[in-house]
């Protein structure tokens, strides 16, 4: 009996049919590539000054927001300007080498460019303000920053790991006076977090998980 295809045809479609197997696994490989953050968890990055939160917020007690500028009111937490280095190091350790790059930026103009550690993709909706203002602390996403010479991401900051906080988010959140500490606090009890999620007006699991809140 003569087959119905010819040996030729045959390979050609095993051919094609390979093809499109080494295409989407090549696809696949390149999208979870793009959507892996661009810093590894607790691998410090390489900062055009090597900046220490121990030594500022430690040591000196300086306040997130004085170099987080907008952290409470927009969607990014900001960078410090080289202005806001200067107010403090106009003064302070001027002969450091490690400050030369600082000192350029005020001569030249030119904006010291910071990397940043926590990095979510571009298809990710994030803005930092609402997170503030129900409860969540800086603790909970960027661990205890006052304790790192060199920052570093300790969260993973994929979608799993987020929608472990969405999926329960009175359990997630502080009084409003507790948000930039970094001392560890005392659980809550049922009835402080009853209160919580009254005053903040949060949103159930439903709706705090649905694909549109992350994704617009």
């Amino acid at each position: 009996m003569t087959p119905p295809f010819s040996r030729s045809a045959v390979l050609l479609v095993k051919l094609i049919l390979l093809g499109l197997l080494v295409g989407v696994a090549t696809w696949i490989a390149l999208a979870r590539w793009t959507m892996s953050p661009r810093n590894m968890t607790f691998a410090p990055v390489a900062q055009p000054i090597p900046f220490s939160h121990k030594h500022h917020v430690a040591d000196d007690g300086i306040d997130c927001r004085y170099c987080h500028t907008s952290v409470e009111n927009s969607a990014t937490a900001g960078m410090p300007s080289t202005s806001v280095c200067l107010s403090c190091h106009s003064q302070l350790f001027l002969d450091s080498p490690l400050l030369a790059k600082l000192h350029d930026s005020a001569r030249t103009g030119k904006p010291l460019h910071w990397a940043r550690v926590h990095d979510l993709p571009d298809f990710v909706y994030f803005e930092h303000d609402i997170h503030v203002a129900k409860g969540v602390a800086c603790i909970e996403c960027h661990g205890r920053v006052d304790q790192m010479p060199i920052t570093w991401r300790t969260a993973s900051l994929e979608m799993q790991w987020c929608l472990r906080c969405h999926r329960d988010a009175p359990n997630h959140v502080r009084p409003l006076n507790q948000v930039l500490s970094m001392a560890p606090q005392k659980p809550l009890s049922a009835d402080e977090i009853r209160q919580l999620n009254r005053l903040y007006h949060l949103r159930d699991a439903q709706a705090l998980t649905n694909c549109s809140t992350c994704h617009r």
